[in-house]
């Protein structure tokens, strides 16, 4: 997650106002179908509870507009701050993230309450001539809650595969089994290399880990036109991928055996057949579905195996460059990697990279306490790129870095493979 640089232009009030209510409608139509005590779990650290992403995402339009802009604004409730900072240490003390799962009050109700306190004063304030830091920071707040559309969604998959009983985030429309498919061979996109032009320069938003825009030099590759698929992954699992040290790293085989990981975060084999867990219950693995959930370990273990490599970002963006792009979250539906038509460089799976997620050269943190939205986690982590069936549409770039450290399963990562030519 990063803070909006602010050398673009301003998006237009009525834009943002429009844009404003579509958001937060969404949140709320996305939280829907949760309960209560769905909304309260939090099954693992690195998981928040439905109701957190709510709150949290108010927290950031109330402490970063409402209380610098609005003149005469109270907050809600005097401790929402303390409650709901996520990492901004400028703004102030917060509770353990890591237990957050342990705060049953606020209730669903009083966070509906705040979330509707904060949308009538931001209406108030979005009826103002808005200078362009205003506007860029009401662009930012709608960006960061899309942010966390996305992990709300994330996060509920791993409470409720926390029940034996396997339950629905949400009932799809398509068929709960649907027959087997075959992918087709994966072709590769030649690349010749070069001196290349990478990171954000167009008009519009961008996060500032995205710029600033500079050259990098690349070797002839081919980058692979589809991800990986469940098929090929079964095949790897069916050749002893986990179980062949010489296929991963030393920090990844460490993984491995720590956590007993035999498969993709979700797969489960019952009587030989293997299943996985998805937002709509669980069903057998689609062998030409796009494989997710997956660590950088593991899919670097696989490329090993398949005698290829991870593409850096850099030859991910280049070859990505002037590709259809848009995310892939359009309802409650069905949220779940589909096959992918070939070639197809967005969407279904966030794609890991080998690039360890670095500032660009020239890279400044923005000034005041949104600067600490993304300098300040630049090490231990791995970058990744083109969205996947949990990005909102608008809410993706050929520039957007994603990051995550190389261990963790729970976010919707996949796999596409390169190799030098």
């Amino acid at each position: 997650m990063s803070a909006v640089v602010h050398d673009q232009a301003a998006p237009s009030a009525l834009d943002l106002r429009e844009r404003y209510g579509e958001v937060r409608a969404f949140t709320e139509y996305l939280a829907a179908p949760l309960s209560a005590e769905d909304q309260t779990v939090q099954s693992m650290p690195d998981v928040s509870p439905t109701k957190w992403h709510r709150a949290h995402t108010s927290w950031f339009f109330e402490t970063f507009l409402l209380q610098a802009y609005l003149p005469g604004y109270r907050p809600f409730h005097r401790d929402y701050g303390f409650l709901f900072n996520s990492y901004y240490e400028a703004v102030g003390p917060r509770y353990t993230r890591s237990q957050r799962g342990c705060v049953s009050r606020p209730g669903t109700g009083e966070i509906a309450a705040y979330r509707h306190h904060v949308d009538e004063h931001m209406a108030r304030l979005l009826t103002r001539d808005l200078d362009d830091r205003i506007s860029y920071l009401v662009d930012l707040g709608l960006h960061h809650e899309q942010q966390h559309q996305e992990l709300l969604l994330m996060d509920i998959k791993h409470v409720l595969s926390m029940s034996p009983l396997d339950p629905p985030y949400a009932y799809p429309r398509r068929p709960a089994k649907p027959a087997p498919r075959t992918q087709a061979a994966v072709s590769w996109t030649r690349c010749d290399g070069g001196v290349v032009a990478v990171g954000h320069s167009r008009p519009g938003f961008s996060f500032d880990n995205e710029g600033p825009r500079h050259e990098v030099l690349l070797q002839p590759f081919g980058l692979a036109d589809r991800l990986v698929t469940c098929g090929e992954w079964l095949e790897f699992i069916d050749d002893g991928g986990y179980r062949t040290a010489g296929l991963w790293l030393s920090d990844g085989w460490a993984a491995v055996n720590e956590g007993g990981w035999d498969a993709p975060l979700y797969w489960r084999c019952d009587d030989d057949a293997w299943t996985v867990f998805t937002l709509h219950g669980r069903r057998p693995v689609d062998p030409a579905e796009p494989v997710c959930h997956v660590s950088y370990y593991e899919a670097d273990a696989f490329a090993t195996w398949a005698r290829a490599r991870l593409p850096t970002e850099f030859e991910w963006e280049v070859t990505a460059a002037g590709q259809p792009v848009n995310g892939q979250l359009s309802g409650r539906d069905y949220v779940h990697p589909r096959p992918q038509p070939a070639p197809s460089f967005y969407g279904e799976a966030w794609a890991w990279t080998a690039s360890a997620y670095l500032p660009y050269p020239g890279f400044r943190p923005a000034t005041g306490a949104v600067g600490e939205y993304n300098g300040k986690f630049m090490v231990n982590q791995h970058v990744l790129r083109g969205g996947c069936c949990a990005t909102p549409p608008g809410h993706i770039r050929g520039t957007y870095r994603n990051f995550f450290p190389p261990a963790v399963r729970w976010p919707f990562t996949g796999v596409r493979l390169a190799k030098d030519i």
